[in-house]
């Protein structure tokens, strides 16, 4: 069956993209709201903050739940709360209460949407076979950078409507996000869910695990610093959408490139691009060294997403997948927090060499066992 006519997958898409939607529309929406009912947009960035903080703290446990119950009946009931949470929030700020009250009240959908990604990550396993999904992750990539433009995007419309409507989509969303859910895939859990599997050792996932925190560390360097990298060049503000605007079609492009093969490639060789172009990027070498340099990044991105995703499944087994992907989304984040950190207060040209100093790390714990990590996948893995 193609991808592109299997309904199945196009259900969990539709449903991974509305789960996602609130955490894309949330650092805009929250800086809005607080604006407008107290006056303080500081406080909507802490709130962000508190929101993120939850979600990484309790994606891990949350997963680990969604291990033991399934993600096919799980994940519905988490989305519910969260939605409630995001309402919840909104009635807060309606009523003005104060900082300390909506500081308490966001950590309900930082808590329960944590683990979000990693449930439907899950049942992406048993929504496609094997040999579609490096194809299924690649397109889920090319849609996701969609989304994380749209969000604020989104945030920006409704708010004209009023401050507390970018809250209500976000509650919808989960809503929608919710009723998705794919079902079938709840059979197959009920049926597998009997037979216990000792959990993986760490050793075998932790070169994934840093593929997934130098793509969060790199990629960071580029999406927060556009202005300082143009205004390095002697360009003005306006050029910042630039870098931006490359690093997404070089991504899409690269992810396009991907599901087009229907391979999971070498991840080695796209870690290779993110340390070529990091270095090209921390050196400066104008602005055909700045464009090539994110041109790269964006391009061996995509792919490195796909095949670090399809990698972790194989190490990870069927009753901790929801926990394992959670942590592997949390690592993610790690890094590209760390990365937004570095460039807030380092030199322009040292936080790149982070990402280049992770990647071949990452590059090197994968030389180390390549045949059991690397190759096409079968069905047998």
């Amino acid at each position: 069956m193609s991808l592109f006519t299997h309904r199945a997958y196009w259900r969990w898409s539709a449903g991974v993209q509305f789960a996602r939607l609130p955490a894309t529309m949330a650092p805009l929406a929250f800086t809005l709201l607080t604006t407008a009912t107290t006056g303080s947009y500081r406080l909507g960035g802490v709130l962000m903050s508190v929101y993120v903080a939850a979600e990484m703290v309790c994606a891990v446990p949350v997963g680990r739940l969604l291990d033991r119950v399934g993600p096919a009946r799980g994940l519905p009931v988490l989305l519910l709360l969260t939605a409630a949470g995001f309402a919840v929030l909104a009635f807060a700020a309606a009523a003005a209460a104060p900082g300390a009250v909506l500081l308490a009240v966001v950590l309900l959908p930082g808590i329960t949407g944590g683990a979000l990604s990693g449930g439907f990550r899950t049942l992406l396993a048993d929504t496609v076979d094997d040999g579609l999904l490096p194809r299924a992750i690649s397109v889920d990539a090319m849609i996701l950078d969609g989304v994380l433009v749209g969000g604020p995007a989104l945030v920006a419309l409704l708010d004209m409507a009023g401050s507390l409507v970018p809250l209500a989509a976000m509650a919808a969303a989960c809503v929608a996000a919710a009723l998705l859910v794919p079902r079938r895939a709840g059979e197959r859990e009920r049926v597998e869910s009997g037979h216990d599997v000792p959990p993986v050792g760490l050793v075998a996932c932790l070169p994934w695990l840093c593929c997934a925190f130098t793509i969060g560390l790199l990629t960071s360097t580029i999406e927060v610093a556009p202005l300082p990298l143009v205004q390095r060049l002697g360009a003005s503000e306006t050029a910042a959408p630039v870098v931006i605007a490359v690093l997404t079609g070089a991504s899409i492009a690269g992810s396009a490139l991907y599901v087009w093969r229907g391979k999971i490639g070498d991840p080695r060789l796209f870690l290779g691009g993110f340390v070529v172009g990091g270095l090209v990027l921390a050196a400066d070498l104008g602005w055909a060294g700045l464009i090539a340099s994110v041109a790269l990044v964006g391009v061996c991105g995509g792919p490195l997403v796909a095949a670090t995703s399809v990698n972790l499944q194989r190490v990870l087994p069927k009753n901790r997948r929801s926990a394992g992907f959670s942590l592997s989304f949390t690592v993610q984040s790690a890094g590209f927090g760390l990365g937004s950190l570095a460039v807030g207060v380092l030199p322009l040209w040292l936080p790149p060499l982070f990402g280049v100093f992770a990647a071949a790390i990452a590059g090197a714990m994968l030389v180390a066992k390549p045949a059991r990590a690397i190759g096409t996948m079968s069905v047998t893995s």
